[in-house]
């Protein structure tokens, strides 16, 4: 059985303008293991964020169903539940750090779990040194940088002990280094603790680390699969106002100039592998 579950799922808001119901996901369906590593792609409006967070109950679906580990996200007695399974980082680590001391701000989930004390300070030092961040614990989160604040974000998530993280573009707002930083930690956690990972993000070089990547264009699925499955299909990707890795474009670039080379290059390294084949021929 799938972990995450999008069944026929469909969701409208109304415009308080027009007062027209705006349809954003049409007919959604998607499946996601436990354990697994998804990167959900798409263009800004594309629906891949609200769809995020019909996930863990932050909006519920206007037509369809959605369902975590089993449970139906409809039922209002389960919402807590569902939230203490999936939990949801944001694009701006700002807006989820609400106390003065990281660690402090790590122990507010657990608390409002109402967790005792003793278990709140084993979950605290355990989520602060799952993503590296152990020595700042007495520190104060707006002292620290972009990429740091983020990780003290995914944290707090971590010590209520989810079974999946959903974060929604969480490197957008951060530099070369605290990106790295990000996806290191998430990778890590995906990798050594078994959590279930859905990114969100435009950055396609981010995508290619992951199981599988969902692209999504006006709330609906576009194209899924293996990076390399999805990433090799460059002019169904480009008609849609998508790009792909920086390897894979270049490749394309220049075997639409007439160039004969094989297969489809994610990363740097291939695809210096890849142009060293075609020199020798």
């Amino acid at each position: 059985m799938d972990y995450l579950s999008a069944q026929d799922t469909s969701f409208a808001y109304e415009d308080s303008e027009t007062e027209k119901k705006i349809e954003v996901l049409h007919g959604v369906t998607l499946g996601i293991k436990k354990g697994e590593f998804v990167a959900l792609l798409g263009h800004n409006g594309s629906g891949k964020s609200t769809l995020a967070k019909h996930f863990n109950a932050m909006l519920l679906p206007s037509g369809g169903k959605v369902f975590v580990d089993g449970l139906d996200t409809m039922d209002e007695r389960l919402k807590i539940e569902i939230r203490r399974r999936v939990g949801l980082v944001l694009q701006n680590p700002d807006n989820q750090l609400v106390a003065s001391v990281v660690e402090e701000d790590v122990a507010f989930g657990p608390e409002n779990l109402g967790i005792a004390p003793p278990e709140i300070r084993r979950r605290v030092d355990e989520a602060l040194k799952a993503v590296e961040m152990y020595d700042y614990r007495l520190n104060a989160p707006y002292k620290l940088s972009g990429g740091q604040k983020q990780r003290i974000a995914i944290a707090g998530i971590i010590a209520m002990q989810p079974d999946c993280i959903v974060l929604d573009e969480p490197t957008a707002m951060l530099d070369p280094r605290g990106r790295d930083e990000v996806l290191e930690t998430i990778h890590r956690l995906n990798r050594e603790k078994g959590i279930t990972i859905v990114l969100i993000t435009h950055y396609m070089d981010e995508a290619v680390g992951a199981d599988r990547v969902v692209v999504m264009d006006n709330g609906r699925i576009l194209t899924q699969g293996t990076p390399r499955e999805v990433f090799s299909q460059v002019q169904l990707l480009k008609e849609h106002k998508l790009d792909v890795p920086q390897a894979t474009e270049l490749v394309w670039r220049l075997r639409e100039e007439g160039f004969d080379i094989k297969g489809c290059p994610l990363s740097v390294e291939e695809c210096v592998s890849a142009l060293e084949s075609a020199l020798k021929q």
